[in-house]
């Protein structure tokens, strides 16, 4: 039973529940981003590059081997470049929106105030002078 209780405090700390939810939070963010990259962004695109469909690009290496009925012997060896630059727009769309909000955050952080630092010290031994003197004056 220690273990269990163990790792049931190691599961409620606040950093890993704040970890978990920030993963769940990427991942939808990540989907969003990538809805919007292919359902928005990448058809206004496609009028800017000529009509050019970034998703379909492809760059066929073999064409597929087809038997004299029709039937696929082998299948032809396709680099499906157009959905890894998909791939690689929403990935910087990503990673433009996080530095964003980790800027916007590092901003809106108040800044520590420097701990004042210590006297010099010849000040520290001339206050200490000072108050024997002021002690020394009320016994007098």
């Amino acid at each position: 039973m220690g273990m269990l209780s163990e790792f049931k405090s190691f599961a409620m700390k606040g950093n890993l529940v704040d970890m978990a939810v920030g993963f769940v939070m990427g991942s939808a963010f990540a989907t969003v981003v990538t809805a919007f990259t292919q359902g928005v962004f990448l058809p206004l695109l496609s009028p800017v590059m000529g009509g050019i469909d970034l998703s379909e690009m492809k760059f066929t290496v073999s064409e597929a081997v087809l038997a004299a009925d029709g039937t696929v012997l082998t299948d032809a060896a396709v680099v499906d470049f157009g959905t890894f630059l998909s791939a690689t727009i929403s990935f910087i769309i990503v990673a433009f929106v996080m530095f964003m909000i980790i800027k916007g955050l590092n901003k809106a952080k108040k800044k520590e105030e420097a701990a004042p630092s210590a006297p010099p010290a010849d000040q520290v031994l001339l206050a200490e002078i000072r108050d024997l003197l002021a002690r020394q004056n009320a016994k007098l």
